[in-house]
């Protein structure tokens, strides 16, 4: 390449630079939006299911972190772990009931579908269900229902975590 060429392209270059730098975007002031974002920060704190204990139902953190509901309810069905059995720790959920489906209905209503018949699901069992949902969803959630199950359980009768 000559120097003349090379000259040229090293100008264009800079030309070129020049005109993307100055592609038409001029300084402004500071534009109010409000005031800044406020409120609870989403918790990274551990699931909690509950199982049984004593006969009651009682929170049991789980260090997997935050979980969607039916996850959470899968933990559940699986029972618990060694470490919960040797401290008295049961669980009334069967197997069976896995996987669960989690929908939401108007007005906030949510509903746990097993996949088993809900209307052989022990009321203990209920209980663990409609509680484990209830504590991930603090203060949203008032009304859940275990489709098909009875009795009902209401939220505002869990053992607080």
């Amino acid at each position: 390449m000559s120097t003349g060429r090379a000259w040229r392209a090293l100008v264009g270059v800079g030309l070129a630079l020049v005109v993307v730098a100055g592609c038409g975007v001029r300084p402004s002031d500071v534009i109010p939006v409000g005031p800044p974002p406020s409120g609870p920060v989403a918790s990274a704190r551990a699931t909690a299911i509950y199982l049984i204990k004593d006969g009651r139902l009682h929170p049991v953190p789980r260090p997997r972190g935050r979980l969607y509901p039916a996850d959470a309810l899968a933990l559940l069905a699986a029972g618990p772990t060694a470490q919960e059995r040797q401290q008295g720790y049961t669980s009334d959920v069967p197997r069976e009931a896995e996987p669960f489906t989690v929908a939401s209905e108007q007005g906030g209503r949510l509903v746990i579908i097993p996949s088993g018949p809900p209307g052989e699901l022990p009321e203990r069992a209920v209980g663990q269900i409609v509680c484990t949902v209830a504590a991930m969803l603090p203060g949203t959630a008032q009304d859940i229902t275990v489709a098909g199950a009875e009795p009902r359980v209401d939220p505002g009768d869990c053992p607080p975590v």
